[in-house]
């Protein structure tokens, strides 16, 4: 007879002995025999496949890791596509991540799960807005405390709400508290450290929600293999016109001034100067990196990197996309409007230009809650912002979206229209506006991000 218990971040097995034929014979390459303890142990992300396993192969054992049934119901209506979500999670043994467009509804889905399956849950995300969003959904749903580790809080109750941070530092003591964990935003999962919060949890059954589950660094791999394959995906277009607003996106592009082409050209010329004089090509990220590693010693190579973050500022902050966005903000006087910028000092500049209130990572939780709130109500019709609007914040109804400048991730990109696609009572369309500087590298980098 063997028994199971969570130790360490572990699965120990008891009962079985490496030099026996009592040994598991298990199809699982991640049991090893530990001789300090004397005993066998796999990762406690495994503990499902080897239940399973010690099922399938008709081995007795016992297992210390009781999971308790709640008794949770929910007033929310699933939407059909949410619906087909869930029981595609649920035919992969309640494993796996779920890509849909922001608004579409990933929290409710998340609540059907819990719902479902009424088990002891652990929901993580990456910030103390989807903290407090989340927390208060499932207090609202639930008839149960809700616990809060993150935020000033480190409370545990059967369902909880960690951000990533808090649930890293605390998993070694809930690793075998949960039978559910929901990742919000599960891209995160794929950073280094976050990885050990998905693999010291014993929890067997696991959601992923994002609305863009690949990363460029191909990271998504450890997270499948942590969490489950994606098994349901849908794009913004599937859901346009009925479950969200149905939208056009409008590609402008704006010239340098004189000055500014002079500026940018220099820099530029820099740059590759000094990449053709030290034979380097940057064909990839890691290309890139030996130059920033070379910049501390070569005095050159960092003359070359701020060459290239000067020509960079130039492009994106260009003093005609200032003028296009006073055209734009005209022409939609009475529409709600939220303006993305690349840096916070472009943010603080049109703040200053336009007299409209600004987000960044220096805006303090109440400051901003108090912006999002007047925006919500219509106190306020536009904001702008850099990137803290992308993801993990709930941001009010807007129909029309200005990109100024960003990066070529094509999350980045999808959040940003996210954020404008929320279904209006009028059925109208959403506009997003994409202003690129002509004949520069912007160009190159507006195509990648679409």
């Amino acid at each position: 007879m063997l028994t199971l218990s969570f130790e360490d971040g572990t699965i120990r097995i008891d009962g079985a002995h490496a030099d026996s034929v009592s040994k598991p014979d298990l199809d699982l390459p991640s049991i090893d025999y530990d001789p300090r303890s004397e005993a066998f142990r796999a990762p406690a992300y495994r503990y499902s496949d080897l239940i399973g396993a010690l099922d399938e192969q008709s081995v007795d054992y016992t297992s210390r890791l009781s999971i308790p049934s709640l008794d949770l119901s929910s007033t929310y209506e699933l939407r059909e596509y949410q619906e087909a979500a869930l029981a595609a999670w649920r035919e992969n043994n309640d494993r796996g991540v779920l890509e849909l467009p922001t608004g579409s509804g990933k929290t409710v889905i998340g609540i059907g799960a819990i719902e479902a399956l009424s088990v002891p849950t652990l929901v993580v995300v990456p910030t103390i807005d989807l903290l407090d969003q989340w927390r208060r959904e499932l207090c609202e749903e639930f008839a149960v405390p809700v616990g809060q580790l993150g935020g000033g809080e480190q409370r545990i109750e059967n369902v909880t709400v960690s951000t990533y941070d808090s649930a890293y530092l605390r998993a070694d003591d809930i690793g075998d508290r949960f039978g559910l964990v929901i990742f919000d935003e599960v891209h995160h999962l794929g950073g280094e450290g976050y990885r050990d919060i998905a693999r010291l949890l014993a929890a067997p059954a696991r959601m992923g929600l994002t609305a863009t589950f690949e990363r460029p660094d191909d990271a998504h791999e450890v997270v499948a293999e942590l969490i489950g394959e994606c098994v349901y995906r849908l794009a913004v277009d599937d859901l346009a016109g009925e479950h969200l607003a149905p939208y056009d996106i409008k590609r402008l592009t704006v010239s340098l001034t004189a000055d500014e082409r002079e500026r940018y050209e220099h820099a530029q010329e820099t740059f590759t100067d000094y990449l053709k004089r030290s034979n380097l090509t940057l064909r990839q990220g890691s290309d890139y990196q030996k130059l920033v590693m070379r910049s501390g010693t070569d005095p050159r190579a960092r003359e070359a990197l701020l060459a290239k973050q000067r020509a960079r500022d130039i492009m994106m902050n260009a003093d005609g996309k200032v003028d296009e966005l006073t055209t734009i903000l005209d022409r939609h006087r009475d529409d709600r409007i939220i303006v993305f910028a690349a840096s916070t000092e472009f943010v603080y500049r049109l703040a200053e230009r336009f007299l409209i209130p600004a987000i960044t990572h220096h805006t303090g939780t109440t400051e901003r809650r108090e912006i999002l709130d007047r925006f919500r109500d219509g106190t306020y019709s536009r904001v702008v912002t850099a990137n803290v609007l992308d993801e993990g914040v709930d941001v009010p109804d807007a129909n029309v979206g200005v990109v100024l400048a960003g990066s070529g991730s094509q999350r980045e990109f999808t959040q940003r229209l996210g954020r404008i696609l929320r279904p209006k009572t009028d059925g109208e369309r959403a506009l997003l506006y994409e202003i690129v500087t002509e004949e520069t590298a912007e160009e190159r980098i507006s195509r990648r991000r679409r």
